[in-house]
């Protein structure tokens, strides 16, 4: 940063100085909670020594206020793939079951929204189309902060709740299905290849929050990449221009993560590979009745408290689940290694 071509360039000098920052940041963390884990064990080294039941029960207040800060960073620190770091964009669409599953997917969009801001992310709605009766029928959301991608990448899939119908008169048991799509934000000096005669750009008239711009002006913006078909809208700021820039940052990201996943699809069939597919497998189920349940069925993990997972208690579930992938890239590369001692 010293070298004086390094602000020639100021869109990469912040960039490089915001990557500085946070790796800084992780150094000052760990080294405070490696003074802090000292000092505990010294606490309780002289509690040993001098049979101090009063230092045992500081030992003891010490560790239980320590222990979920090394268990956050043990969660942050599994976050290393490329885009982890990333803002993430969230989608959500209801299944087949008209109003049952369009409230439901609006019970995800307010669950979502809570988890953000006791994370302290920034929770933007981008695009909102409204249920026919209650709900919704699709909902677009940028969640910006450190690691919001890393994080929310767990909820890619398909989300199923039972319960007791509010819209059912003789109330009956319902079963209702959305899925979570979840992408990660591209920055710009990543190259996607947009030819502008594949784009169609349509405006129209905008129909959720944005101001007193909305329902006066067409101001909202959505494009139809015609190669892949792939249609991004944005409707949440106030002019065109601004709805327009969105809606091609979206569209960036999702032509980039198709790309990604065909090449993983690639490498999968080279390899003689079978994966599942996310988009269509149910991850997670959110019972209210006959009992309160909530259980990834990937991971096992499960909470009998349904109303506070749905009132945004996600991270448990987000950490069974990168500590379930890290057991898998473990698991993996131990049989690689094995492996490959055999054919030697």
């Amino acid at each position: 940063m010293a070298a004086p071509e390094f602000w020639e360039d100021q869109a990469k000098a912040q960039k490089v100085i915001g990557e500085v920052n946070q790796i800084k940041s992780v150094v000052d963390r760990m080294q405070s909670l490696t003074q802090a884990y000292e000092e505990t064990e010294l606490t309780l080294d002289l509690a040993q020594e001098e049979n101090d039941l009063e230092l045992f029960a500081e030992a003891n207040q010490e560790a239980t206020h320590l222990n979920p800060e090394i268990e956050q960073f043990e969660l942050d620190m599994m976050l290393s793939d490329l885009y982890d770091a990333k803002n993430a964009i969230l989608e959500l669409h209801p299944g087949a079951g008209g109003t049952e599953s369009q409230d439901w997917a609006s019970i995800l969009l307010r669950m979502y929204q809570r988890w953000g801001e006791d994370q302290g992310y920034k929770v933007e709605v981008v695009d909102y189309l409204d249920g026919d009766e209650a709900g919704l029928k699709s909902v677009t959301l940028l969640i910006k902060g450190h690691n919001a991608y890393g994080y929310l990448k767990s909820e890619k899939g398909v989300h199923r709740l039972v319960r007791i119908s509010p819209f059912d008169a003789s109330g009956r048991r319902h079963t209702s299905f959305a899925s979570v799509d979840v992408l990660p934000e591209v920055d710009d000096d990543v190259e996607v290849d947009i030819r502008p005669e594949d784009l169609r750009i349509d405006v129209y008239r905008s129909s959720g929050a944005g101001g007193q711009h909305v329902n006066t002006t067409d101001s909202a913006v959505r494009i139809t990449h015609l190669a892949t078909g792939v249609v991004v809208t944005c409707q949440s700021e106030r002019s065109q221009i601004q709805n327009r820039q969105v809606a091609m940052n979206l569209l960036k990201a999702r032509l980039h993560e198709r790309k990604r996943l065909e090449q993983e699809a690639h490498m999968a069939e080279l390899r003689g590979e079978q994966k599942d597919i996310a988009w269509g497998s149910q991850i997670r189920s959110y019972v209210f009745h006959p009992y309160s349940l909530v259980k990834d069925h990937r991971t096992g993990y499960e909470v009998g408290n349904a109303q506070g997972v749905v009132d945004g208690n996600l991270t448990p579930f987000i950490d069974a689940y990168l500590r379930w992938q890290l057991a898998i890239s473990q698991g993996s590369a131990s049989h690689t290694g094995n492996s490959t001692v055999l054919d030697v």
